[in-house]
């Protein structure tokens, strides 16, 4: 029997980052801070990201291109893979995103590539909490309560299960 479905989420929007709550805020204004430090001679496209871990602990990542690419590493990867080498147990909480390209921070927010919400939606997976998602941009801010939200239908470790009847 054919079953017609539909995937959705809800998702909040605000005008300016004095709309968000202070931690929230502090979030985006390191995202935003770290995006400088971001190396990207081929796109131009900076990107940082700031994680909240559960302790309050803020982990910063950019993204690093290479000239061999696909070599390089994204913004969100890069602050994952830092919470977890350096603080293990540590649980993140919140992440938030936003890019400078040209000499100015985008007007859109940007939205993590496909091997970024992957990545997110693992993390979710492995320590069974979400990810809040605070995806600044300069006309408009977005903050998704769940990353995983971003990838309906996600691979993890659950599909990988064989049943045996």
């Amino acid at each position: 029997m054919k079953t017609n479905k539909n995937i959705s989420f809800t998702y909040k929007e605000f005008d300016s980052a004095e709309e968000l709550d202070p931690s929230d805020r502090e979030l985006l204004n390191s995202a935003k801070n770290v995006a400088a430090n971001a190396y990207a001679p081929y796109s131009g496209f900076h990107v940082g990201a700031a994680l909240r871990l559960e302790s309050g602990k803020i982990v910063t990542g950019t993204n690093v291109e290479n000239a061999a690419f696909p070599s390089g590493i994204c913004a969100e990867r890069t602050a994952l893979a830092n919470a977890s080498s350096n603080y293990p147990g540590d649980r993140p909480v919140a992440l938030a995103i936003a890019a400078v390209s040209g000499k100015d921070h985008t007007k859109e927010p940007v939205s993590p590539c496909g091997n970024c919400r992957q990545v997110i939606a693992e993390e979710e997976y492995r320590n069974g909490k979400p990810v809040r998602l605070i995806l600044g941009g300069k006309k408009k801010i977005r903050v998704i309560e769940n990353g995983g939200d971003l990838l309906p239908l996600q691979f993890n470790s659950d599909s990988l299960k064989v049943n045996s009847h």
